[in-house]
């Protein structure tokens, strides 16, 4: 169990996977990089209009998307909105795939899921491949819907929006809730991501289509921040 823990320190830090992952992106798909809505937070989500849209189910990532870095606890200011989530779409409807908790590799035996799970009252997605890597499967068996109908959430390009876009779901990259804790590799990553992004977006580089949209997406976002 203590090698599972210190290879998850290691892991969560320098992730190989997505190193490679990002390097056949930039060359081949950089496109994937980009999300169908940008927002600060998840405060700024109409949920309602997303369900009215044809969105069945909600897959988050963790740290700093909806918790603070390594953290148990939501995040304060963002309670009332992950409340009207669950209750828009369900509380089986909801749910959190992380590279942190619920990833085998490092936490083979899910303690960390269930700690998750019991604190926040989500769902935690048990998989066997890091993000960017691996399919839709365990998250549609989860909800019991396709991947087109469900909106994957994210602070991260190279890891949740990458791997949202290449599974169908509906993307939306948030700003990172803070960058007190968070490991000095992510936050430079963090600055490569944002330089590459911006030199694509001089080359008008479009995020990729989804079925639900009709270019008006600005009805996905909440003017006042529920916070």
């Amino acid at each position: 169990m203590w090698w599972a823990k210190l290879k998850g320190a290691i892991g969560q830090r320098f992730n190989l996977e997505g190193i490679i992952s990002s390097s056949k992106v930039l060359t081949n798909d950089p496109h994937l990089l980009l999300p169908h809505l940008r927002i600060s937070n998840i405060g700024y989500i109409n949920w309602e209009e997303l369900h009215r849209r044809g969105f069945k189910a909600v897959v988050f990532d963790k740290d700093n998307t909806i918790t603070l870095p390594y953290s148990l606890n939501l995040w304060d200011p963002l309670k009332g909105s992950m409340e009207s989530c669950k209750a828009v779409f369900g509380e089986g409807k909801v749910a959190i795939l992380s590279n942190s908790v619920g990833l085998y590799e490092f936490d083979p035996d899910y303690s960390g899921a269930e700690a998750v799970e019991r604190e926040l009252g989500i769902a935690v997605v048990r998989h066997k491949v890091k993000k960017p890597g691996g399919g839709s499967e365990e998250i549609e068996r989860l909800f019991g819907c396709k991947s087109v109908e469900v909106v994957m959430v994210g602070d991260r390009r190279f890891t949740d929006i990458v791997f949202g876009n290449r599974n169908g779901f509906f993307t939306v990259l948030t700003e990172p809730l803070t960058g007190d804790g968070e490991n000095f590799v992510v936050k430079m990553v963090r600055k490569m991501e944002e330089l590459v992004v911006s030199n694509w977006f001089r080359r008008a580089l479009k995020a990729k289509s989804h079925c639900f949209l009709a270019n008006d997406e600005v009805d996905l976002v909440r003017l006042d921040e529920p916070l």
